[in-house]
């Protein structure tokens, strides 16, 4: 495991092993995150094994812009409005996954969840790699999620490289929403009130 204080040539060096179907721990709005690439699917299945994740559970991604988002899923005009009016930032959207995606992220289903973070190491990481990465909690299944890269070595010595940005800012997580054909779907709340996306829609 390298850790590394997170900057440019560093989150480059980071991107580079994504590339090579590697993990990396990287910090974000919230708590510290897990990467991969998400189109690699031995990657998808080591990050599944170290986490000791449930196959049954999506996973999110991390996109380090709108554009990057529509290049792992279908994003309507109104899945648009959404990500405008709340990216950067703690919102995260359902969308259709595109065949890109690996298969275990979806857990079963056809969608996966994607936002662009108000972090500069996280967006950096994403665009470094030239594609989404994923977002799940750097921690083993039901532990604590690490706050800080030293907590993220110590849960996870396995992991490849962990991009140290100092202190995570912690809180409340992302707010996730659905929009299906009987209207917008609140599936998980968080640090946006929903009554912000309802209007966002109106």
């Amino acid at each position: 495991m390298r850790l590394l204080t997170a900057s440019a040539d560093a989150i480059a060096d980071a991107a580079a092993v994504l590339r090579g179907g590697g993990v990396v721990a990287y910090p974000t709005d919230t708590l510290y995150g897990l990467a991969v690439d998400p189109r690699n699917a031995a990657a998808v299945r080591r990050l599944f094994d170290l986490k000791g994740r449930n196959p049954a559970l999506a996973m999110p991604l991390i996109a380090s812009s709108v554009e990057q988002a529509k290049a792992a899923g279908e994003l309507s005009d109104a899945h648009v409005r959404l990500a405008h009016a709340f990216w950067p930032g703690p919102l995260t959207i359902v969308v259709p996954a595109r065949d890109a995606i690996d298969r275990v992220l979806l857990g079963g289903g056809s969608t996966i969840a994607v936002r662009v973070p108000a972090h500069p190491v996280a967006t950096a990481l994403a665009s470094g790699l030239g594609f989404c990465i994923t977002s799940t909690s750097a921690n083993r299944s039901g532990q604590a999620a690490a706050s800080n890269a030293q907590e993220a070595s110590i849960l996870l010595e396995t992991i490849d490289l962990i991009l140290d940005g100092g202190a995570s800012p912690g809180g409340p997580p992302s707010t996730i929403v659905e929009l299906t054909d009987a209207g917008p779907r609140l599936v998980r709340a968080g640090a946006v009130a929903w009554e912000r996306v309802l209007e966002s829609l109106e």
